[in-house]
């Protein structure tokens, strides 16, 4: 019964991005058909066979070692935070990010990262069927993040049409960064989190492809890269921060010490907007309470969302706390809902398979309203006043992708998780 609504659930997510749709008659539905297949695969082999999930554990428990690595850095500084029974949110999850984020940009630095997206995208896009530069950019976006792959995509957005540059847009929405998963995989499971990465880019593909189908000639499906022109290669590799403006590679340990003020930063952004929006939304819980007892913020989105978790294959009750938890990531963000269920997510008396699973899979992307901002904010210092435009007209459609991604990757999960 439970599976049935689960696989009924996917059809629907397909379904509503299909009524969405800018253009039915273009879909590539042959492309369509066979990245679902292989997200198929992808969450069969990864979830179903003992050597699949030793992958993902592997993997997890890698993240899980660099983080155990830089609690060495953190106890150095700030000893108290460290010796101590339960460390806090920031000391847990977000200062591991001054090593991490360092760590990833040495990899960009000295070409590993730029060789794993160029060929993985590469080989996306010869078995999708999708054009070149979307494809790479789906795998770009996975390592680097949203605004940081747009921003070393700059030669490349000026030169594509307005239409393909908002399936960029909408593709954003999907993201996650690789250097922000070891905070994810100490606040819920690991092995899932992981699994989530390769669905969402394979569900921003399909979701983009129904709801902004565009047809790119062989002569327009090219990728803008260094080796062109002078000029184009200069300005590919100064966007890229791999030179400086005089065309000289920028000193190592200038470089990483750039890399480790922006991981500062990063973390006094997170902790900003979890500390601001955990206290808006409790400030509107009191207001709506004193109206009625029974209003929240938690309640009212769970309503909204309601629907959506039961097509999840949950029960009743399971769906509408599932529910809240969905509407409370959209409107704030995935950190207040981990922080949330972190003390008792591993608990499968609490949280059965199917539901951890599904959880954790949905939270694992930045879909969210401020997301939005972000994106719309990238494209205006890289494009021009007609591109931004378009994009910032679709707002709507930026944030429907965004959930319509995160609900597929969830439910193709669910259908292999009991």
């Amino acid at each position: 019964m439970y599976l049935l609504v689960n696989i009924l659930g996917v059809i629907v997510y397909l379904g509503i991005a299909l009524l969405f749709s800018k253009n039915r008659k273009q879909i590539n539905w042959k492309s369509v058909i066979i990245v679902l297949v292989i997200n198929l695969l992808f969450a069969w082999v990864l979830t179903s066979f003992s050597w699949g999930r030793d992958i993902v554990k592997g993997a997890a428990d890698g993240f899980n070692w660099l983080v155990q690595v830089s609690y060495t850095g953190i106890a150095f500084a700030l000893p108290s935070w460290v010796h101590m029974k339960s460390m806090d949110f920031v000391t847990s999850s977000l200062l591991p990010i001054l090593m991490i984020v360092p760590l990833f940009d040495i990899l960009t630095y000295i070409g590993v990262l730029p060789f794993l997206i160029k060929w993985i995208g590469r080989g996306l896009a010869f078995v999708t069927g999708q054009p070149k530069f979307e494809s790479f950019f789906s795998v770009e976006m996975m390592f680097l993040g949203n605004t940081e792959a747009l921003a070393v995509s700059s030669l490349q957005l000026k030169q594509m049409s307005a239409e393909r540059d908002l399936t960029l847009a909408l593709m954003s929405m999907s993201c996650i960064t690789a250097s922000i998963l070891g905070a994810y995989t100490q606040m819920v499971p690991g092995q899932y989190v992981l699994t989530a990465v390769p669905l969402n880019i394979l569900n921003a593909i399909i979701i983009t492809n129904i709801l902004n189908p565009i047809k790119v000639s062989k002569e327009e499906d090219t990728i803008a890269k260094m080796g062109g022109s002078n000029a184009a290669a200069e300005e590919a590799a100064v966007d890229s921060g791999e030179v400086q403006a005089n065309g000289k590679k920028e000193p190592f340990f200038s470089f990483l010490g750039d890399s480790i003020l922006g991981a500062g930063r990063l973390i006094l952004i997170i902790a900003a907007n979890v500390i601001a929006f955990v206290a808006l939304a409790a400030l509107i819980d009191k207001i709506l309470q004193l109206f009625n007892p029974w209003l929240t913020m938690e309640h009212i989105l769970g309503i909204i969302m309601f629907p959506f978790a039961w097509l999840m294959g949950l029960d009743v009750s399971q769906a509408f706390q599932f529910a809240q938890y969905m509407g409370t990531k959209l409107v704030t963000n995935e950190f207040v809902v981990m922080g949330k269920i972190a003390p008792h997510i591993n608990d499968l008396k609490i949280y059965p398979a199917h539901y951890q699973a599904q959880l954790t899979v949905f939270l694992t992307s930045f879909a969210n309203f401020s997301t939005t901002g972000m994106i719309i904010g990238a494209f205006k210092g890289l494009v021009d006043k007609e591109k931004n435009d378009l994009i910032s007209k679709n707002v709507g459609y930026m944030l429907l992708s965004g959930i319509l991604v995160s609900l597929m990757s969830a439910g193709i999960v669910g259908l292999f998780v009991w």
